[in-house]
């Protein structure tokens, strides 16, 4: 039976991920600032307390174990943050990336997966889909702080090249039935709060159900056999969720205020000016750019398909 570390595990992600993990036969053990009760009492499940920036905690849980596998998940925002990440989390966050990895490389772990972000791209001005090689631009806090991470576990691995499998997943902002803040935050007004949508709300936002996300992680680590399968990995629903989705959506599953209808004159772009940005919109990780509504781009999630079919989507979620 392998053993899989999962920083991070008691977050909504991650909570999620080690549940997938014991129901394919892998003795898991998480660690997080809080404990959760969703994993609690299954069999081969742990959990250990501790601050991910504990260092001595993370050594001793290296040290007493033999891990096959580590899942980076820990400083991931719907884990551990809250939307507004701020200048210390960032520090947070690089003080025990590097820890974590070089702990990885000296107890020759087979596989490592960390956690990061479809924000560290660039966003084109085309439809042209988003591609694992496509220009880098983090602007958030969260994306300049994921993309540091990225750096290091690349370093790391050149460093060592002692086999080790590195992935690097880069996720849109992740939902479930009862998780629908990343959501509800695509047709919120920045400024009021207030609920909106322009036009019918044809137009459309790349998100990820986290049932995706935990199925590519489970197929990833049973069929990524050799450095062959190493590097980056696009996940994503198959399909954009559009405006009028999520308030479908909400308004069956949850309750929803008012939403009011918004007809702007041309492009949607002629009305950005009538959305302040500050700089705490911009260090939180939910930020609504209006200028991504008028090109409504996709995640090209065709290398990550070929683990998982992602089946997850608004529709279905649980």
């Amino acid at each position: 039976m392998e053993k899989v570390l999962v920083t991070g595990g008691c977050g909504l992600i991650g909570q999620h991920i080690c549940s997938g993990l014991l129901k394919k036969g892998y003795e898991v053990i998480a660690v997080d600032r809080e404990e959760s009760g969703y994993n609690e009492g299954k069999l081969h499940y742990s959990s250990i307390q501790c601050d991910p920036t504990d260092k001595n905690a993370i050594a001793e849980v290296f040290e007493n174990n033999k891990f096959d596998i580590v899942i980076h998940a820990a400083c991931t925002v719907d884990n551990d943050l809250g939307p507004i990440v701020d200048d210390k989390q960032m520090s947070d966050s690089a003080s025990i990336d590097r820890f974590i990895y070089r702990y990885a490389m000296t107890e020759n772990v087979k596989k490592l997966i960390l956690l990061s972000t479809d924000q560290v791209y660039q966003f084109p001005k085309t439809r042209e889909p988003i591609r694992e090689d496509s220009d880098l631009k983090p602007v958030t806090n969260y994306a300049r702080m994921k993309y540091s991470s990225e750096k290091a576990l690349i370093s790391e691995l050149q460093h060592h090249k002692n086999g080790v499998i590195g992935c690097i997943i880069r996720f849109s902002p992740v939902y479930t039935k009862e998780f629908t803040d990343n959501l509800t935050a695509k047709i919120t007004d920045p400024k009021d709060g207030t609920n909106f949508v322009f036009g019918e709300g044809q137009y459309g936002f790349q998100m990820c159900c986290v049932h995706n996300l935990v199925d590519f992680i489970l197929c990833y680590l049973k069929n990524a056999e050799d450095k062959s399968s190493e590097g980056f990995y696009n996940v994503s629903d198959k399909l954009l969720i559009s405006a009028s989705d999520i308030i479908t959506f909400m308004r069956a599953n949850h309750r929803l205020g008012a939403v009011i209808q918004r007809h702007p004159v041309g492009t949607i772009g002629k009305i950005k000016g009538l959305f302040s940005v500050n700089k705490e919109e911009k260090s939180n990780y939910r930020f609504l750019d209006l200028g991504k509504l008028e090109n409504n781009n996709m995640l090209d999630n065709t290398r990550a398909s070929k683990f998982a079919s992602f089946r997850w989507d608004i529709h279905n979620t649980k």
